[in-house]
């Protein structure tokens, strides 16, 4: 029989899409907890019966644009009786929500957190007088409410992101990859779990607690003997452990040499405490056990992955299949590893994208962690290295949406790091003898004096356009994404021939190519609403097609366009995925190339503008660009239009833009955008007075690199003074 005071799984709850990132325990209902997540929600789960171990969820809210990292709960008041939910997100906004509407009462803008000698992940009130902390050093301590720290307490070997403090006092947890849980300043237990990460955790009034982890399931331990989950249960998830992997630079194996492993005959040995790590030999694997003080025995906790001695030829098992190597790489906001599996046949730079589309992560990490491969393999490489910033799937430039293989310069992709677009690439046959063009970043100025007095910035008047793409990668990207699809969404042989027809036309790849029929154009607007998971490189095939003539007509035409327009904007609503975003974002810039596209967007500028405006909290250098070419865009558009409420917008919405940008080319862009608003037109002049753009934008004067922004700010507050 257990022992009273030993946790045992009560039940597993898959409510979340994505990583569970923080928990809290409700004062009403009763019993019940909210649990919040990287799919931005928050859910509120109540138990069910006495007969029934398991939760439901009773209530749902959404209102962050990034996901959702912490929750806690506010007492009820007279004004709201059943306690309110806060939130706080990765978007810098905390949510305060009540349990009658899914939406935030309250959006409170702009909050900070210091502590420890890393970063400080939660907190936990003990009394009136004290509380706890936990952080990234690895420690938890106890503070009283005058600042004095009276405790540190290690045990954990790697990041603590959450804390709870048992109803009693007398005890707390914390996680790393492990549930630990304390009593009187000792770790009385350790409960692995068969996830990467354990990022979460809360104590209900009953003793039971209630964890999260990355594998978006909620588990719930108990002491209590009649709340325990079935032999049949407990024996499952026992065996879901054994078969997790380790690594071994998370600190508390050490350094593994195979030869001086023991094999199976030390588990006959028993522990000296719980918690207690011992790794055995079995052959060519090193398997690690814990030892279990309410069970009297060794639990195997999973396999030992990537240590020295793992990282020969095929010695490696990762989700049943054999690698030369299985690496850690740390890129999700500072937390525990994710797995990266690898073999030295391998392209290097396949591998890493494949890794971060998997992991749900920004493809600006494509470098590093390609990079960390080819680093750690030096000397176990097949054929020639790949060159700096190589395509995973051809060896040239890499495939990401909206990027280019061309050379820098003329429509180079800001994103790639192939060159800098900049807006208006192309001559300026306005432009003085002697200055550099700052659209195509040629030539040189000849003198400060005539740098000072020379506005070749703005107005800037013809639309800016995302011309750079690499047709052959994005429908590789295309087949094989159709190739894992639904069935219902499978796109026909015939279907993805007629796409790439269509994409060589318009990129003008193929002379011989006709131009796109109506069918083909069809075809896309189909392709078009595929599931948000998989529809970027038919959005990139949209992007480069709307600036065809004839599928500028046909997709932005009278009847169609609010169709177009509608969908784009149903794609960057803030929820949505980043990369479906930024397309939808660069889409909408490339419809200004057609006087169709113009047309559609001058008329639906207010509702187009206003979605937009909604991304610049997104923290995403690639969206900030793309939304600052098309006010940019509107911009050009206004400059001999007398239509002042248009022109308000366009101010308001790139001063609102300022405020959370820090890419230097999107500033750039914004700072066009705003001079080309108010060049030689008083009224607007008199309306970004007003607005305090002078204020706002000096702190970029003094910007030397790239000199473009500090230059065209001096010229925009000369415009305004």
């Amino acid at each position: 029989m257990a022992s009273s005071n030993s946790y045992k799984l009560r039940c597993s709850i898959p409510g979340h899409e994505m990583d569970v990132r923080g928990l809290a325990a409700t004062v009403f209902p009763e019993g019940a907890f909210v649990s919040v997540s990287r799919d931005r929600t928050g859910r509120v789960w109540v138990p069910n019966s006495s007969s029934d171990k398991g939760f439901t969820e009773m209530h749902c809210m959404s209102g962050h644009s990034n996901f959702v990292s912490c929750v806690c709960i506010i007492a009820p008041s007279e004004t709201y009786p059943r306690g309110l939910v806060a939130t706080g997100g990765n978007d810098n906004n905390i949510c305060v929500f009540s349990l009658d509407r899914p939406q935030p009462i309250f959006t409170l803008k702009g909050h900070k957190n210091t502590g420890h000698e890393d970063c400080v992940r939660g907190l936990a009130v003990i009394s009136n007088t004290e509380f706890f902390s936990c952080s990234n050093d690895a420690s938890i301590r106890k503070w009283l409410v005058t600042g004095e720290c009276v405790q540190v307490y290690y045990s954990h070997t790697n990041y603590i992101y959450s804390l709870a403090v048992f109803p009693n006092s007398q005890g707390f947890t914390g996680e790393d990859r492990s549930l630990r849980i304390w009593r009187q300043g000792e770790c009385s237990q350790t409960i692995r779990l068969p996830a990467q990460s354990v990022w979460c955790c809360c104590i209900l009034p009953n003793g039971d607690i209630v964890v999260g982890a990355s594998d978006g399931i909620i588990r719930v331990f108990t002491e209590a003997e009649d709340r325990m989950a079935s032999a049949e249960d407990l024996q499952a998830f026992e065996d879901e452990l054994s078969k997790a992997t380790i690594d071994p630079k998370t600190g508390d194996l050490g350094d593994i040499k195979l030869e001086d492993l023991p094999g199976r005959e030390h588990l006959n040995e028993p522990g000296n405490r719980d918690g207690q790590t011992r790794l055995i030999k079995d052959g060519q694997k090193v398997e690690a056990y814990q030892w279990s003080v309410s069970d009297g025995r060794w639990m195997k906790i999973g396999d030992v992955v990537g240590g020295s001695n793992q990282q020969t030829s095929k010695s490696v098992m990762y989700e049943g299949k054999e690698y030369d190597y299985v690496f850690s790489i740390d890129v999700n906001e500072g937390g525990p590893s994710m797995k990266l599996p690898y073999n030295v046949t391998d392209d290097p730079w396949l591998t890493a994208h494949n890794f971060l589309q998997k992991n749900d992560l920004s493809p600006m990490f494509l470098d590093q962690v390609a990079n960390f491969i080819i680093e750690n393999t030096k000397g176990h490489v097949v054929g020639p290295a790949q060159p700096a910033g190589g395509d995973p799937f051809t060896g040239g430039a890499r495939y990401i949406p909206g990027s280019s293989s061309d050379t820098a310069g003329l429509g180079a992709d800001p994103f790639t790091g192939a060159g800098r677009y900049i807006p208006g690439s192309g001559p300026n046959p306005g432009a003085p003898v002697g200055v550099a063009d700052p659209f195509t970043g040629g030539g040189a100025y000849s003198s400060s004096a005539l740098r000072q007095t020379t506005n070749i910035y703005f107005p800037k008047t013809d639309g800016v356009t995302f011309e750079q793409a690499n047709s052959s990668q994005i429908i590789a990207k295309l087949k094989e994404l159709n190739g894992g699809a639904p069935q219902e969404h499978k796109l026909s042989e015939e279907v993805l021939e007629s796409l790439e027809r269509l994409l060589l036309s318009v990129c003008g790849l193929n002379s011989s190519e006709p131009a796109p029929t109506i069918q083909q154009i069809n075809l896309l607007w189909k392709a078009s609403h595929w599931p948000e998971d998989i529809v970027f490189p038919v959005l990139d095939i949209m992007r480069l097609a709307v600036r065809h003539p004839q599928v500028n007509e046909s997709l932005c035409g009278e009847a169609e366009g609010v169709q177009l327009c509608n969908h784009l904007l149903n794609l960057m609503r803030p929820e949505g995925r980043p990369a479906n975003q930024m397309l939808a974002l660069r889409t909408l810039c490339n419809c200004f190339s057609g006087r169709h596209g113009r047309a559609l967007l001058m008329a639906q500028r207010e509702t187009v503008l206003s979605r937009a405006a909604d991304l610049a909290t997104v923290c995403n250098k690639n969206i900030h660009i793309a939304l600052a070419t098309l006010v940019l865009n509107y911009a050009g558009c206004l400059h001999h239009q007398p239509d002042l409420e248009a022109k308000a917008q366009c101010l308001s919405v790139a001063s609102r833009a300022l405020e959370t940008v820090q890419d230097k080319e999107a500033v750039f862009r914004l700072l066009v955008a705003l001079g080309t608003t108010v060049a030689s037109d008083q009224t607007a002049q008199d309306l970004a007075r007003s607005l305090g753009v002078s204020s706002q934008i000096s702190k970029y004067s003094s910007v030397s690199d790239p000199s473009k922004v500090g230059e065209c700010c001096q010229l925009l507050l000369k415009e305004l003074q």
